[in-house]
């Protein structure tokens, strides 16, 4: 039995090697349109994460994620379009500065009361949060109403422009990496253990003397700046920004990708981002009429049949929740 829980124990670091692998020769092998396609995918699994993270790990129901997506594009769009600053090294920061900002004042508003805020209470909050950014940006000229801001000039690293293709797709597959490997890290440290006792036991982590509201609201402004880091690549990659990307349609989706995927396990985001993405690609070429329908009921059976998301197919409850010191198992067999 202990043999085959360490043989379990292997399947994430495999799966994560194999998704790597497969991401990096991926434009070596697809049509150029296809490439341009999946950098907006790995655009999109940043999101995702971000997502995942206030979600899978803290429990918190962020309905308006699209918000700090959406503003850190228009942000950089500004950026572009008004002071011609399209530098990579003062957009990113600037995106994932905004989404942080965005984040941390509506946690405050929302997170940090005398009193402690519902679930239905934050969930709904940051949906009208995301809605009424999104009216506003319908009824501002400055910001192009419902047109958005077209023609964003290319980002540039030094004197070269950064177009649509291989050197964009692996510039994102890099800020991914980058990102998901540093919320590994974060959520399998002490800050990590408490995130995942206060998805568990609210009241439990709050009698241990944790500040609990405090920890939410330091996940909620991470996320924040990882939506705007998401945010500001989608903005230059699509060479435009439009109120979609703040209202609660985007929202919505990357709710559907973590559920696909299974919630609280980072790699289940990606993988739920991915599939969706990548069946909507194919269904809309090949059933124009009904691919919606398609994959509405498809989506449906996975969450109704899997709740855990199809990445509880390939992981066990421990490896795909996290662990922190030996099992009980491993405790038992390590005794005298």
């Amino acid at each position: 039995m202990a043999s085959a829980f360490a043989g379990r124990k292997k399947v994430l670091p495999i799966l994560e090697l194999a998704l790597l692998i497969a991401a990096s020769i991926a434009p070596l092998v697809l049509r150029d349109y296809i490439t341009v396609y999946a950098t907006r995918v790995l655009i999109l699994c940043l999101f995702a994460l971000s997502f995942d993270l206030v979600w899978g790990y803290a429990g918190i129901l962020s309905l308006g994620q699209s918000l700090f997506f959406g503003m850190a594009g228009y942000g950089v769009a500004l950026l572009s379009r008004d002071f011609g600053v399209g530098s990579i090294f003062a957009v990113l920061p600037a995106g994932t500065l905004i989404g942080f900002v965005a984040a941390l004042l509506l946690a405050g508003f929302l997170l940090l009361g005398r009193h402690p805020s519902s679930v239905v209470f934050v969930s709904l909050g940051t949906m009208t949060g995301a809605y009424a950014a999104d009216r506003l940006a319908r009824g501002s000229h400055y910001l192009g109403g419902q047109n958005g801001i077209p023609s964003i000039q290319p980002m540039t690293i030094g004197s070269h422009e950064l177009s649509e293709g291989p050197g964009f797709y692996y510039l994102v597959l890099a800020i991914l990496v980058l990102i998901y490997l540093l919320s590994r890290f974060l959520l399998r440290s002490q800050f990590g253990l408490a995130l995942a006792g206060l998805r568990e036991n609210e009241q439990r982590i709050a009698f241990f003397g944790y500040k609990v509201q405090h920890l939410k609201a330091i996940i909620f402004a991470i996320s924040g700046a990882i939506a705007g880091t998401a945010g500001s690549l989608y903005a230059f990659h699509e060479g435009f920004v439009w109120t979609n990307m703040l209202g609660v349609v985007m929202s919505t989706q990357v709710v559907l990708y973590v559920l696909f995927g299974g919630s609280g396990t980072l790699i289940g985001a990606v993988i739920g981002t991915a599939i969706v993405e990548g069946l909507s690609f194919w269904l809309s070429d090949n059933y124009r009429d009904i691919w919606p329908i398609l994959l509405g009921v498809l989506l449906l059976l996975v969450i109704l049949f899997r709740p855990l998301g199809l990445i509880s197919l390939v992981l066990g409850e421990r490896e795909r929740v996290g662990s922190f010191g030996p099992s009980l198992t491993e405790k038992r067999n390590a005794a005298p």
